[in-house]
């Protein structure tokens, strides 16, 4: 018992002083090739067998004959040991290269393709995850590219409705300052209707702003849907008279909610706008208010005649009025942005989809907890 722990003693002794000469020559080469760690690797674990077994053979004597032949047995495993680890190291050298170029294309061409051929765990991983990171920016870059089109097409329309106020008043204010306007009264009325349109303006971009930023504050507070209808039915009715449709509160179940009430009735509010300036007169706005099994469903649903399917994606884009035939005689198409921007910050949804004769607006949102 006693020779077999002074033989482990010994070669552990001989064992030890090679690890640690090969985690020094480890940190020495750490910056090196992957090829040059696994030949030091490889040596330090021959190493360790044959220092272990001469520390041994010097402990117990052994003859010269069997020292010699336990040396070239050691020898020869260690070159094979050495090719192995060299030509391991290449191969995967090769690999890491090929992953190496391949991931270059995400500041080139912006995509990345995995090289073909097998590789190992790790690197296979990486490849996978470069991907998904790949399809990440890809997706990164096609928002950025449709809102930088978004901006740009804001700016355009903004320009334009804000150019056709600015006109009116400078026309008018001259005409009054001439003394050449006909009617004083007349034309200060219209005057003060334009300043109220570009406030309107100023105010719904001020929003969308702060609805990009993330800034919106919200208040939420537990409401009825059906105090939240009536409210908003009762504020459209002037505009809806006016253009000579009708408004009907259909299926306006009292479910509660927890929402900001004074960003909700806009949300509201311009879901009407939108839809009673795009009825003919004598048609019908219908708002439904009830449970689904996502949640809670508020809908406006119009008379409009439809929307393009191609433009349905857009409805809620930033500046998107459709065409020429639904543009209404104001606004920046800010209305519908608003709304999406609004409900999402209450962790809905607002989708819109045809019917015949019309469109219909849904907004989905959370059902409120139990009290």
């Amino acid at each position: 018992m006693r020779d077999t722990l002074l033989i482990a003693l010994y070669a552990f002794a001989g064992a030890a002083a090679t690890g640690l000469a090969g985690a020094a020559a480890l940190r020495l080469l750490r910056r090196r090739s992957l090829t040059v760690s696994l030949a030091v690797v490889a040596a330090v674990g021959v190493g360790g067998v044959l220092a272990g077994t001469l520390a041994v053979a010097w402990a117990m004597f052994l003859s010269p004959h069997d020292l010699t032949v336990v040396t070239t047995v050691v020898a020869m495993a260690a070159v094979v040991s050495l090719a192995t680890a060299l030509v391991l190291g290449r191969w995967v050298v090769a690999r890491s290269h090929e992953l190496a170029l391949a991931a270059r294309s995400f500041g080139e061409a912006g995509d990345f393709a995995a090289p073909a051929g097998p590789a190992t765990a790790e690197l296979a991983e990486l490849s996978r995850e470069l991907a998904a990171t790949s399809a990440r920016l890809a997706e990164s870059r096609e928002r950025e590219r449709l809102l930088e089109t978004s901006r740009r097409e804001l700016v355009a329309w903004i320009s334009h409705d804000l150019r056709t106020p600015l006109a009116g008043l400078r026309a008018m204010s001259e005409a009054l300052e001439d003394g050449v306007a006909a009617d004083p009264e007349r034309y200060l009325k219209q005057m003060r209707t334009e300043v109220e349109r570009l406030n309107d303006m100023v105010g719904d971009l001020f929003e969308l702003s702060r609805i990009h930023a993330g800034t919106l504050p919200l208040a939420p507070s537990r409401i009825s849907l059906y105090d939240l209808v009536g409210d908003a039915l009762a504020g459209a009715d002037p505009l809806a008279r006016a253009h000579g449709v009708r408004l009907v509160g259909d299926r306006v179940e009292p479910v509660p909610v927890e929402v900001d009430a004074k960003e909700m009735s806009r949300v509201l509010g311009n879901l009407l706008v939108n839809a009673i300036r795009r009825t003919p007169a004598d048609g019908t706005v219908a708002v439904a208010a009830e449970r689904s099994t996502d949640g809670v469903v508020l809908s406006v649903t119009d008379g409009c005649g439809g929307i393009p399917e191609e433009d349905l994606p857009r409805v809620f884009d930033t500046g998107w009025r459709g065409t020429h035939a639904r543009t209404p005689p104001a606004g920046a198409g800010l209305g519908l942005a608003i709304v999406r921007g609004i409900v999402e910050a209450h962790r809905g949804r607002a989708t819109v989809r045809n019917i015949p004769g019309g469109c219909r607006f849904e907004v989905t949102l959370p059902a409120a907890p139990a009290p």
